[in-house]
């Protein structure tokens, strides 16, 4: 907050005059100066409501005026909302309490792949031997053929917006060479930014008791990815043709279940604008977005929500109600 400062004309001092005898005359006398006593008056009152208001900056997470979010009619387990631009916490619910990630954990992948791939335009390869074990497990999939080629930046989108496995390994193969050596990477990285819930084992979120996180890890995690212009992009996208698929003749085009299960991005007074959805039975499910009020950006993830993406839309609904109690300006 810009300091502000209170410029006083100090009064010049009255002319001192000699004592009148008690017993003369009254005789009209030049009116005194009123005391300056009101102006000191107003400036304490001043300083005090700048002091109060400062108070309230800091007790808002940074936002004047900023909202009060109540999570008592949540579905989800696991809930954190955050203003991204002050990074304070605005309501939480056991958001460091253990919760199943499930694919979003692919935040993080996408986040090791632009911090160490070489170009966006690179040419990514899907191995044939890993497509048995993702289809055993009936691992969301973005539409690649056993041995089909595509950029990295094409297989960021398809590993974002239908939660694409084959991506997620194929562009873990490609950046360390192997998945074990590259979820050392997505370890050494959530370390780095504090995420001392957090334990990853793959880069799909396919389940795993030893693959765990945190409501406040993943908020803070989708905060970081989305300071990142290409994530962001992605992750806002509704959908994207991945022209460069060498066996799709440039025509495979993949989808935000995001921005599918949402219908529409307005919420109250403001929109969705960037999201990951995420489920296993395990997990339950999961929802992380990001949204835009009145020029400020407010992060929310969700876990733990009952049912699955076939038959409820309880993620999406705890989105909705969260975000319909920030007022839009």
């Amino acid at each position: 907050m810009s300091a502000f400062r209170y410029d006083h004309q100090i009064p010049r001092t009255a002319i001192c005059r000699p004592a009148r005898r008690a017993d003369a005359a009254p005789v009209s006398t030049v009116p005194r100066r009123r005391s300056h006593s009101w102006r000191t008056t107003i400036a304490v009152v001043m300083a005090a409501a700048i002091v109060c208001l400062t108070a309230l900056l800091y007790a808002t997470g940074g936002a004047p005026f900023g909202p009060t979010v109540s999570f008592d009619g949540l579905n989800s387990r696991y809930a954190m909302l955050i203003d991204a631009d002050s990074g304070e916490a605005i309501a939480s619910r056991d958001a460091d309490a253990r919760m199943y990630p499930a694919s979003l954990t692919k935040v993080m992948t996408a986040v090791v792949v632009l911090d160490h791939a070489d170009a966006l335009d690179a040419v990514v390869e899907a191995p044939a031997d890993m497509f048995p074990a993702l289809w055993e497990q009936n691992a969301s999939m973005a539409g690649l053929q056993p041995g089909e080629s595509a950029t990295v930046e094409d297989m960021l989108y398809g590993l974002m917006l239908p939660s694409g496995a084959d991506c997620a390994i194929a562009l873990a193969r490609y950046v360390a060479g192997d998945v074990e050596a590259f979820v050392e990477m997505m370890n050494r990285t959530a370390a780095a930014l504090g995420m001392s819930g957090t334990h990853f084992t793959n880069p799909t979120g396919l389940h795993d008791a030893d693959h765990y996180s945190t409501a406040r890890d993943m908020t803070t995690l989708f905060a970081h990815a989305m300071q990142n212009d290409t994530f962001r992009a992605i992750a806002g996208s509704r959908s994207h043709t991945m022209s460069s698929a060498s066996l799709h003749d440039g025509d495979l085009t993949v989808d935000s279940t995001v921005f599918e299960e949402l219908g529409t991005p307005f919420v109250a007074g403001g929109w969705i604008v960037a999201g990951k959805t995420g489920y296993t039975p395990e997990a339950g499910l999961c929802l992380a977005t990001a949204a835009r009020f009145g020029g400020r950006t407010y992060i929310l993830v969700t876990a733990g929500a009952p049912g699955d993406h076939a038959t409820s839309q309880a993620d999406v609904d705890d989105a909705r109600y969260v975000y319909g109690q920030i007022p839009g300006l």
